[in-house]
């Protein structure tokens, strides 16, 4: 295997985006060698569609499009990036505030932390932002 792989998809901010980043993901994480009915890939699916939802939702149509991307270092770890054009960062909500919406952070972190993950936002230069998630890929394959 390749000492490094990339792939990445540009979509429009829209809900049908959602599904399609999801698919792209599965596609693609299976292609390096993931087995599609493992519990990496369902986390791997989930993670990107809570991210690429929140790109939907919470950018107020100044974000027209998101772009996901994946990365594979040396077998190593897998990173995952979600980046929009909308300058706010995603906002974690206090324990005590309840709706029904909203949560979507809070599942990529705990989905991030089990996996033995990592959690970072970077400012693009166009003034948006990425979302990373760093998993180890050897703990994916696993799985």
């Amino acid at each position: 295997m390749a000492d490094h792989q990339e792939a990445s998809i540009t979509l429009p901010s829209d809900p049908a985006s959602v599904s399609m980043a999801r698919k792209y993901a599965t596609d693609i994480v299976t292609e390096w060698g993931l087995r599609e009915e493992s519990d990496a890939v369902d986390t791997v699916r989930l993670i990107v569609s809570e991210l690429a939802t929140n790109a939907v939702q919470h950018t107020f149509g100044q974000s027209p499009t998101f772009t996901l991307g994946l990365r594979l270092a040396r077998d190593e770890e897998l990173r995952i990036g979600l980046t929009d054009s909308h300058p706010r960062w995603p906002q974690r909500l206090p324990a005590a505030v309840r709706q029904d919406n909203g949560r979507g952070m809070v599942i990529v972190r705990s989905l991030t932390a089990e996996f033995g993950g990592k959690l970072s936002v970077t400012p693009t230069e166009e003034g948006g932002k990425t979302v990373w998630i760093a998993l180890p890929w050897t703990a994916a394959v696993r799985s």
